[in-house]
């Protein structure tokens, strides 16, 4: 009886050694990506903040593809057309967010600022990357008298505040949604840039470069179909940070009275509005607010998961 029990034990712990290996095999079999998809999916705020992120792009094309519907009847009849008889009527069924200053619905006005918000603050992002990310690597790859003159430059721009450049970028191009792109990406150039030359400085002396350069690739080549796709995990975990900080960008910008313009609809030019009416009307300032608050938020907890979820010292 004892004889039997003890065989019993032996083959199980048999079949657990055997499992062992099987699921570390499994593990190193899956792919880089792979490993970052499951590290991600543990963290609950970053797939949170995930989720907000899709809302509010569906939010923004269900907008897109009203006013396309509509050939922008909808946006001028509800979302900028005024109504004084509804002048800061408060919320209710017909208008959950209650109307602002010149009787506009407050909700739709948020929706639609949605649109106007996330596509500033990617554009930005985008066009400050564009810029910044080459002049980083080629800084990075070539060195000397090419990486002095270009962080020399870079250091400059870092030491402008951001707000202050932006400010000077909009003074001297004038008012218009294009200028409030450069002004927003400028001051970011430098980020990126520096991010940039710092990844590729961990990759151009490994050894598939050094075969790359062996077998008489371009240093273009090289640059960017070999090192970059390897040095692009921190470049896309700040730009996914950098987001939300450019979101909040265009809406101080809004709200100082340089950034969008009336009466077009963005949560800062919303709050530029409302804070006359603080007392008398507080849904004008509390709702677009709550949008931006957590849209940032969103953004942030995104950001520092997708890092978490890229940075090989983090995996267990």
């Amino acid at each position: 009886m004892i004889r039997s029990i003890w065989d019993s034990i032996a083959d199980l712990s048999k079949k657990k050694k055997n499992i062992a290996p099987a699921y570390n095999s499994e593990l190193q079999s899956r792919s880089l990506f792979q490993q970052s998809v499951i590290q991600f999916k543990h963290n609950k705020m970053a797939v949170n903040g995930f989720v907000i992120i899709c809302v509010l792009v569906f939010i923004a094309v269900a907008t897109i593809v009203i006013d396309i519907a509509t050939n922008k009847s909808f946006y001028n009849a509800y979302v900028v057309g005024q109504d004084i008889s509804l002048r800061l009527q408060g919320p209710s069924l017909d208008h959950p967010f209650g109307c602002d200053e010149v009787g506009r619905d407050l909700f739709l006005r948020i929706l639609w600022g949605t649109r106007m918000s996330l596509f500033i603050g990617l554009a930005a992002i985008i066009l400050a990357l564009l810029i910044g990310g080459p002049l980083g690597m080629i800084a990075a790859y070539y060195g000397g008298k090419i990486d002095n003159v270009i962080m020399r430059f870079m250091d400059v721009l870092l030491a402008i505040p951001y707000m202050l450049l932006a400010i000077a970028i909009v003074a001297a191009l004038g008012r218009s949604t294009e200028n409030l792109l450069i002004a927003l990406a400028v001051p970011s150039i430098a980020k990126y840039a520096r991010i940039a030359r710092a990844a590729v400085l961990t990759e151009k002396d490994k050894e598939y470069v050094e075969a790359m350069k062996a077998v008489g690739a371009s240093n273009m080549r090289i640059l960017f179909s070999y090192i970059l796709p390897n040095a692009f995990a921190p470049i896309l975990v700040q730009v996914s940070l950098g987001i939300g900080d450019s979101i909040l960008s265009v809406a101080g910008l809004s709200f100082l009275g340089i950034g969008v313009q009336p009466p077009s609809a963005e949560w800062g030019a919303i709050l530029t509005a409302a804070r006359n009416y603080m007392r008398d009307a507080w849904h004008i300032s509390v709702f677009p607010g709550i949008f931006l608050i957590i849209t940032v938020v969103a953004f942030n907890l995104f950001g520092d998961g997708l890092r978490d979820a890229m940075d090989p010292k983090l995996k267990r």
